[in-house]
């Protein structure tokens, strides 16, 4: 069984007990979350979806760690201008693992 799930602006396809890094959330590590905008469920071939989400769903996770991700370099350039500029960036990540996935 799985479900297709928007947590931060984004859409993830969980399962039970699979982990996820998703966008900071504001709980404490080692709260409970539950996810109510559930898309689509499918359960052993029995396919639910929603418009815009299904009714009654919703996925439970509890919050693991706080992070941070690996840097990204943004560099950008102007050919023969002299015009140079390097910017690094992490990004805030919470990773989640899912409890259950309620249809």
């Amino acid at each position: 069984m799985y479900a297709i799930v928007e947590i931060a602006g984004q859409q993830f396809k969980v399962e039970k007990e699979r982990k996820v890094y998703v966008h900071r959330l504001p709980q404490e590590e080692g709260a409970d979350v539950t996810f109510e905008k559930v898309l689509l469920v499918d359960n052993e071939g029995v396919i639910s979806i929603g418009a815009p989400v299904v009714e009654g769903a919703k996925v439970t996770a509890t919050v693991l760690k706080h992070l941070k991700g690996d840097k990204v370099i943004v560099f950008k350039k102007k050919r023969r201008k002299g015009y140079k500029k390097k910017n690094g960036h992490r990004q805030y990540l919470t990773q989640i693992q899912i409890t259950e996935v309620l249809a």
